[in-house]
């Protein structure tokens, strides 16, 4: 798997969770219908299936380079759904959380 096509997984995998976590806030923090949960149980199963796609050699490894993209998708979300424009400390701390990613990655391994 190239690493466009890494990251794209990474992504998605994001997204279907913040997604999942979101409804789950929108009922639980704000009073929304219980029907958010289904969304939310869906969209947390896509992000489990999705993860588990990971080009990653051991799940450990995996699930680091995701919290790398995570970090960002967040921020990405912050941004556009909840309408908060992220800092320069939350983008320079994103960035280099997706500088380790891709050292986790693709780092050289030894035999």
């Amino acid at each position: 798997m190239g690493g466009a096509q890494a990251f794209a997984l990474f992504a998605a995998a994001a997204l279907a969770e913040i997604v999942g976590c979101f409804a789950v806030w929108l009922w639980w923090r704000e009073g929304r219908s219980p029907w958010w949960l289904l969304l939310a149980a869906l969209a947390l199963a896509a992000f489990a299936w999705l993860l588990a796609q990971s080009p990653a050699d051991q799940a450990g490894r995996s699930f680091a380079v995701y919290g790398g993209v995570y970090i960002a998708g967040s921020l990405a979300w912050l941004w556009l759904v909840e309408g908060h424009r992220p800092d320069r400390w939350d983008l320079t701390g994103a960035s280099l959380c997706l500088i380790g990613a891709a050292l986790i990655l693709w780092g050289p391994r030894s035999a």
